[in-house]
C-alpha cells in the first residue's frame, strides 16, 4: 500500500512545521499524556508476524500498542519491508514537531510508517484503512488515541490516552498480552472480526475522540 503513496508530497506538507521543546506542555519528567519519562521502564519487543522490533514501555502499555502494530502489519501494510519508515516507539527526549510526540519519550506512543504519514502531512489513509484503524481502537476500548484525530494530524501515530493508574488499561493490557499463558486471542491473524460489520462500526462511532 505504501508504494502507491506519494511520500515526497507528504514530507513536504510537514516541512513547514516548527520544532517545539518536548517539555512545552508538560513538566520535564513526564510526557504529554502524564506518564513519567524513565528509560529504565523501556523494553524491546518484536511485532508479532514480522521481523520488526520496537522499544516501548513495559507492561500494559506495550501489550496494547503491540496489538495496534500487529493489526496494522497484517491488515494495512507490512512494518518490516523498509518502506514508510517502519515502526518507531520510545525515543530519547528532544525537540518535537507536535506536543503529543513527547509521548514517545515515555515509551507510551508508537508510529507506524512515520515517514509516509508525518506530522501535518497531506497524505491520508485510504478510507478502508481508516475503517480498520477505527476497529483497532474498538479493541483498545478508549485507552488509545489515533494521531489522525489530533491537531496537527499524524496518521501513523497512536498513543496511550489514559494515565498509569487507569484500571481499563490494566484490564485491556492483560487481555491483549500475547506473552501470557491463556490470554484470549483478540483480533489476531486469521481470527479478525469484520471492521465493516454494523456492530463493530457502531462501537467505533461511539468511542470518544479528541476535541
Amino acid at each position: 500500500m505504501i508504494k502507491r503513496r506519494t511520500l515526497l508530497g507528504a514530507a513536504a506538507g510537514a516541512g513547514a512545521l516548527t520544532l517545539v521543546p518536548a517539555t512545552a506542555a508538560r513538566a520535564a519528567d513526564t510526557s504529554g499524556n502524564g506518564w513519567r519519562i524513565d528509560a529504565g521502564a523501556i523494553a524491546t519487543y518484536r511485532v508479532e508476524g514480522s521481523a520488526a522490533s520496537v522499544d516501548l514501555r513495559a507492561g500494559a502499555v506495550a501489550a496494547v500498542l503491540l496489538h495496534v502494530a500487529r493489526r496494522w502489519h497484517y491488515e494495512i501494510a507490512p512494518l518490516d519491508t523498509g518502506e514508510g519508515g517502519g515502526v518507531t516507539g520510545y525515543t530519547r527526549p528532544g525537540a518535537v514537531k507536535a506536543a503529543y510526540e513527547s509521548n514517545y519519550h515515555s515509551g507510551t506512543a508508537i508510529a507506524l510508517h512515520p515517514t509516509a504519514y508525518p506530522v501535518g502531512g497531506s497524505e491520508r489513509l485510504w478510507p478502508h484503512h481508516e475503517l480498520i484503524v477505527r476497529d483497532i481502537l474498538v479493541d483498545c476500548e478508549g485507552t488509545v488515541v489515533w494521531g489522525g484525530d489530533l491537531t496537527p494530524a499524524k496518521s501513523s501515530h497512536f498513543q496511550i490516552a489514559v494515565g498509569p493508574s487507569d484500571r481499563t488499561l490494566a484490564r485491556i493490557g492483560a487481555r491483549l498480552d500475547r506473552t501470557r499463558q491463556g490470554t484470549t486471542r483478540v483480533q489476531s491473524a486469521g481470527a479478525v472480526a469484520d471492521p465493516a460489520s454494523p456492530d463493530r462500526r457502531d462501537k467505533a462511532r461511539r468511542l470518544p475522540r479528541p476535541r
